[in-house]
């Protein structure tokens, strides 16, 4: 059984590289997807962005329900956010309660639109690949 997984591996050829996206009028264009922040390119952080992008600042458990996120997921989401300083966030007390405030930063904001831009010339070359 070694021996068969090893003659495999030795005939296997390398994979093709993936042909590069091609512009609006055919021509090679970017290469948009190595573009695409990998921070941002997740469900969670890319909707507690866009939740905040629309909201001056939003509770913890706001964002929970909204991205229907459980409280560990949330956080460890939300301290690579804040790590990378696309989010701040603010701990208070209300009525002797515990409460985070998150709101996005000028660079968070920039950095969404810098994705939403990326993923919008990713959509727009493959339409184009559709119409051959």
């Amino acid at each position: 059984m070694a021996e068969a997984a090893a003659r495999r591996r030795r005939t296997e050829r390398p994979a093709a590289a993936a042909p590069a996206l091609r512009g609006l009028k055919g021509e090679p264009g970017p290469d948009v997807a190595r573009e695409l922040d990998a921070l941002l390119h997740h469900r969670l952080r890319l909707g507690m962005v866009s939740a905040l992008a629309a909201a001056e600042s939003l509770a913890f458990n706001d964002l929970k329900g909204l991205l229907q996120a459980s409280d560990g997921n949330l956080s460890v989401h939300a301290r690579k956010l804040e790590d990378a300083g696309y989010v701040t966030c603010t701990k208070t007390f209300e009525n002797r309660r515990p409460r985070t405030d998150y709101r996005l930063t000028t660079r968070g904001r920039q950095a969404l639109g810098r994705y939403l831009g990326h993923m919008e010339a990713v959509i727009r070359a493959a339409r184009d690949t559709l119409g051959r």
